[in-house]
C-alpha cells in the first residue's frame, strides 16, 4: 500500500528507484527527426492531459535503446480534445509513412484503423477491442492492430461494487459517459446488471464537451442522485479536476479511474495505465524488429489499482469501511 500525504507518495517497498521527471511538454512537438524509423503518436486529448502516458511510453522506448533524434523520430499529432480532427490527423501520419502508429484513446484507435490497413498500429490501452470491432480476437488479432486490453465492462462493474461498499447508503447513482466513445455502449449493460444486484438505480448522463459539465451536474441535482460514477474516457481524464470539484460541491461520493481519485474523487479503480503504456514500447520494439501485429496477441491487463482519497471522504463526512481501506493500493490523506 502507498500512503500519500500533502502531495507526497511513499511506497512501502525497498529498492524501488523513483521515476525521472517527465520531459517538458514543449519538447513533445519539437523532436529532432534524426535517422531510423519514425513512430507516430496520435493523441485524442491535449498533450498536457496525456503527458504522463506519453512519457511512460517514451521512457520505455529509451530503455529499449530507441533514442529520439539519434535512431528514431517521433511525430506527434494531437486533436486537443476535438475528436473531429482525429481522422485528418490519422491520415496525415499515414501519408508520412510512419513505421508504427501509436494511438492514444479509443477515438484515436478508430481513426487510425480507418486511415490505414498497412501501417502497424499499437494500442497501449483499450477497453474491449473484440466487442468494439477493432480486432478479431485477442490471440489472433489479424489485420494491423495489437496492444493491451483492460476489459472496461468488468472494470466498470467493479467500480459500482466498490462505490456501494464504501458508501452503503447510496441508492441513486449517476453515470457520466461520453456517447462519442464506442466503449460506453459496451459498458452500460454490465453496470446495470451489477447495479440491479446491489439495489441501485443507475442514471446515465451524456457529456460531449467540457462546456457541458455545469449543465449536467445541475441535471444530476434535479435527478436527486446521491453518487456519481465517471467512465474511463479521454475527455474525463483531461478534466478530472473539474469533475472532482463539481462532485465535491454537490457532496457526491464519486468513483472513476485511479487518477480520478488522485484529482479529488473519492475512489479510483482500474488498470495501471503507466504500466500499460510502458508495455506499449514492447509492441513497438517487436514490430520495428520485423514482427507483424497480426501475429502479436493482444495482452490483457493484469495489474489493477484501488485508490481511496480519505481527504475527500473527510470533506464529505464519510467514513470509509476498513474492508475497502485494507484492499487499497494507495490511500490519499
Amino acid at each position: 500500500m502507498r500512503l500519500r500525504t500533502l502531495g507526497l507518495v511513499v511506497t512501502f517497498a525497498l529498492g524501488i528507484p523513483l521515476a525521472p521527471p517527465a520531459a517538458p511538454l514543449a519538447s513533445f512537438a519539437q523532436q529532432p527527426q534524426g535517422k531510423g524509423p519514425r513512430i507516430g503518436f496520435l493523441i485524442s486529448e491535449t498533450l498536457s492531459g496525456q503527458a504522463g502516458r506519453v512519457e511512460a511510453l517514451r521512457t520505455s522506448l529509451r530503455d529499449r535503446g530507441y533514442v529520439e533524434g539519434k535512431n528514431i523520430a517521433i511525430e506527434f499529432r494531437s486533436a486537443e480534445g476535438n475528436y473531429d480532427r482525429l481522422p485528418e490527423l490519422a491520415v496525415e501520419l499515414a501519408r508520412l509513412k510512419v513505421d508504427v502508429l501509436v494511438a492514444f484513446g479509443s477515438k484515436a484507435v478508430l481513426a487510425a484503423k480507418r486511415a490505414t490497413t498497412t501501417i502497424p498500429i499499437v494500442v497501449p490501452v483499450i477497453g474491449d477491442p473484440v466487442a468494439g470491432g477493432v480486432i478479431g480476437s485477442l490471440a489472433r488479432p489479424g489485420g494491423n492492430i495489437t496492444g493491451s486490453a483492460t476489459f472496461a465492462p468488468e472494470t466498470a462493474a467493479k467500480r459500482v461494487e466498490l462505490l456501494k461498499e464504501a458508501v452503503p447508503r447510496i441508492t441513486q447513482v449517476a453515470y457520466l459517459l461520453n456517447p462519442a466513445n464506442a466503449t460506453s455502449a459496451l459498458i452500460l449493460p454490465a453496470m446495470r446488471a451489477t447495479a440491479k444486484s446491489l439495489k441501485l438505480e443507475l442514471q446515465p448522463f451524456e457529456v460531449r464537451a467540457p462546456k457541458e459539465f455545469g449543465r449536467i451536474f445541475s441535471a444530476m441535482a434535479k435527478g436527486r442522485v446521491d453518487a456519481i460514477l465517471v467512465s474511463t474516457d479521454t475527455l474525463f481524464r483531461a478534466n478530472a479536476n473539474e469533475i472532482a470539484d463539481l462532485a465535491a460541491k454537490q457532496r457526491l461520493p464519486s468513483v472513476g479511474a485511479p487518477e480520478f481519485a488522485e484529482a479529488g474523487g473519492l475512489i479510483g479503480y482500474g488498470a495501471n495505465d503507466a504500466e500499460l503504456y510502458r508495455r506499449g514500447a514492447y509492441f513497438v520494439d517487436r514490430i520495428l524488429k520485423g514482427a507483424k501485429p497480426a501475429d502479436l496477441p493482444v495482452e490483457q491487463a493484469m495489474k489493477f489499482e484501488l485508490v481511496v482519497n480519505l481527504k475527500t471522504a473527510k470533506a464529505l463526512g464519510l467514513t470509509i469501511p476498513q474492508s475497502v481501506l485494507i484492499r487499497a493500493d494507495e490511500v490519499i490523506q
